[in-house]
């Protein structure tokens, strides 16, 4: 039986309960599926600033970088707003991607039949929605130089953000979302703004020669962002993979997660290269924030965190069947109208974020019995 090494990086505010649970269901894999898991904990955010004043230690970066792949909560709350920008929580989350080089951030839309009347969206342009993001995680503006705040004296200051993308940079996340796209549906939509940005120009030179040399079996859809979000609110069934930059990926990951009826619904995997053997330094992490207004309140939705593991099933550890046991398992606590608060409606069953771990672990019981 192979043993698996996880980072676990709880992080703030919500943080610590869903990975509580997560912790819970990753226990159960260990005792009933074809590997066992160990796992330890450390700090990262606001956590980390509090004990160490940084937002991740060089410790924990050594054992981020040393796991198989790594489980993350989330970070952040405005008990930080001051600290130094250099250690503000967020700057855990970003060393992470870099120095863990992952360039490739996967993030799933999917809306859950039982949910569909839960979307912004009225019901029948989201049921079966099923769309993947590829977002590239390490260049573009996030991470470009020069970045600085410069004070012009009068009372002026003005302020730098790069845009900055390689061929290679783009050439790589390109093959992610071809790969993906063949075992999907076969259509990749490539966004970017190429009628204002000279990074979009390149990108969409990259994606096509990528696309002509390597993936004609894919379809290949050239986007402008803009026009990507609004197709997102206006049809968004018409997209199986999209590609894009860090900046866009960020916001239209986000436009995607909402048509689904909530951000706690949501996973995200981030993906450095494969090495010779094959594997890839791996992030899992949810895609909503540490949501510190209901912290310690057992109202977190848990689900996005245990999905998280889903994809860690999936990505890293070739178990594909446990990751589909675990997806029916979440799909039928939902069909049987169990709702954490911030998917409650009316005739269904409130659930606390313990109790809703509870229910998907009596369902993998059901399920593998």
């Amino acid at each position: 039986m192979p043993a698996y090494k996880l980072f676990l990086l709880p992080g703030d505010g919500i943080g610590p309960e869903i990975m509580a649970e997560a912790v819970r269901i990753i226990d159960w894999f260990g005792e009933n599926g074809p590997a066992s898991f160990e796992y330890e904990s450390g700090l990262v955010g606001g956590a980390a600033y509090d004990a160490y004043g940084v937002a991740i230690s060089e410790e924990d970066m050594l054992s981020a970088m040393t796991a198989d792949a790594v489980i993350f909560g989330a970070v952040g709350g405005p008990k930080w707003d001051n600290v130094p920008y250099d250690a503000r929580p967020e700057a855990g989350l970003l060393r992470l991607r870099k120095d863990m080089k992952l360039f490739a951030n996967l993030r799933p839309a999917i809306c859950y039949p039982a949910l569909s009347e839960a979307s912004s969206l009225k019901k029948e342009l989201v049921e079966g929605l099923d769309i993947m993001i590829v977002r590239e995680l390490t260049g573009g503006v996030y991470f470009g130089e020069p970045k600085e705040i410069t004070d012009l004296g009068n009372g002026q200051k003005r302020a730098v953000d790069t845009q900055v993308y390689q061929t290679y940079e783009i050439e790589r996340i390109a093959r992610v979302a071809f790969d993906l796209a063949r075992l999907r549906a076969g259509r990749v939509a490539s966004a970017e703004k190429r009628n204002v940005m000279k990074t979009g120009v390149l990108w969409s030179e990259v994606v096509t020669a990528v696309h002509e040399a390597e993936y004609k079996d894919v379809q290949l859809e050239h986007i402008l962002a803009d026009n990507c979000a609004m197709q997102l609110v206006r049809n968004p069934r018409q997209f199986d993979v999209i590609v894009t930059d860090n900046l866009f990926g960020d916001i239209l990951s986000d436009v995607a997660a909402m048509l689904t009826g909530s951000l706690g619904m949501l996973p995200s995997a981030s993906l450095g290269e494969a090495g010779k053997d094959g594997k890839r330094k791996a992030l899992y992490e949810p895609v909503h924030g540490s949501a510190p207004d209901i912290a310690g309140l057992e109202k977190a939705n848990p689900i996005a965190m245990i999905a998280s593991f889903t994809m860690a099933l999936r990505y890293s550890f070739d178990m594909g069947d446990e990751a589909d046991l675990l997806d029916s398992a979440i799909a039928n606590v939902l069909a049987n109208d169990l709702r954490t608060a911030d998917l409650m409606q009316k005739g269904k069953t409130e659930v606390t974020t313990s109790q809703m771990g509870d229910a998907i672990l009596a369902e993998l019981d059901l399920l593998s019995s």
